[in-house]
């Protein structure tokens, strides 16, 4: 048993020897002048996947996502958000600070909201309203417990978009997931949202970064606002190669990570008085969120198995949320489920 199981985030990988090597012989040039081949072959690379014109390096997921609503929008209107998004609750307000722009919060189920509920959202053209000007959506899903959106739902989202005259961004952090746990590649998913931001640094293991995909008018807007908001970067290969290397190497990691939070959650629902509540009541990826019951303190629980060397964190009310990636092997999953249960029962 390792001494120390880290279910917090799949942001805790860290780089391989090999990605390390990949990194250190990386060609560089500077970036903000278009010039590192490294950069340019990552965003050639993505683009292709997703079936996208263009693509652009940036530091964070979070920055990804706010360059494309700041091009997708102008200060004063509205987006349209799903009410549990990493968007709204994680981006410290972020779009109303860099957009100017203010989120509409659409409940749904796991992660997918309601054509209907959508159209209610969108404003009509009173001068007194503030105009609908974009969709987000997100794969996976974070806080609904790694729900994978549907292809025909993507349809039908981008089918309504479109007679509105509307276009969708998706926070797609985790879709390297969600293509993982379907099947289906990222070409497909690409032609359903006129732009993405897709991460690098969480199941794929490179230590920094995401890309921005859309068309090549929308990416040289983006690349101005990068800019702007302080994410041009120099010699940035080294970064770059990391995620070169993570989507050669890693992509088929991803099904493993996905078949240890199917483990881990059989092991809590036969061994504990808990119930796995994830929204689609499946585990869809590599997030398990456990509902702890209201007689017992979530927090107390997280210290407690804490101190015994299991590591995890809260998700929302009386949830807990765990999340399997590369770091953590078969071995861990029955120490970890040990942990977890004994701990909880012992706090009944």
């Amino acid at each position: 048993m390792n001494n120390r199981i880290d279910l917090r985030s799949d942001t805790l990988t860290t780089p391989t020897l090999s990605m390390r090597q990949a990194m250190a012989e990386a060609h560089v040039g500077d970036d903000v002048y278009g010039e590192d081949p490294t950069v340019n072959r990552l965003q050639d690379m993505i683009a292709d996947l997703f079936g996208k014109e263009s693509a652009l390096f940036v530091p964070t997921g979070v920055m990804g996502n706010q360059i494309s609503i700041a091009v997708h929008t102008q200060k004063g209107d509205e987006i349209i958000v799903e009410s549990e998004s990493h968007l709204f609750h994680y981006e410290t307000a972020a779009p109303s600070v860099i957009s100017g722009v203010q989120m509409y919060c659409v409940q749904s189920h796991k992660g997918e909201m309601h054509l209907e509920d959508i159209s209610l959202a969108t404003r009509s053209l009173e001068y007194y309203f503030p105009k609908t000007a974009l969709i987000c959506i997100e794969q996976t899903h974070n806080r609904h417990g790694g729900t994978v959106l549907s292809l025909d739902y993507m349809k039908s989202l981008h089918t309504y978009a479109t007679a509105q005259h509307l276009p969708i961004h998706c926070d797609g952090a985790r879709i390297w997931n969600a293509c993982a746990a379907t099947g289906i590649e990222p070409q497909e998913y690409g032609k359903y949202a006129d732009s993405f931001s897709v991460c690098l640094s969480k199941g794929l293991g490179a230590p920094v970064g995401s890309v921005i995909l859309g068309s090549k008018a929308f990416i040289e807007q983006a690349r101005h606002w990068r800019k702007l908001i302080g994410g041009g970067m120099r010699q940035a290969g080294i970064l770059a190669a990391a995620g070169i290397h993570a989507i050669e190497h890693h992509r088929p990691m991803l099904e493993e990570d996905h078949l240890h939070a199917q483990l881990f959650a059989s092991y809590i629902t036969l061994n504990s008085g808990c119930r796995i509540a994830n929204s689609s009541g499946t585990i869809d990826s590599n997030i398990v969120i456990i509902d702890c019951g209201k007689g017992l303190d979530p927090q107390l629980l997280i210290s407690k198995c804490a101190e015994k060397g299991l590591f995890i964190s809260m998700s929302r009310g009386t949830c807990i949320r765990a999340v399997f990636h590369r770091e953590i092997s078969m071995k861990d999953i029955k120490p970890a489920g040990e942990i977890f249960c004994s701990t909880f029962e012992s706090l009944q």
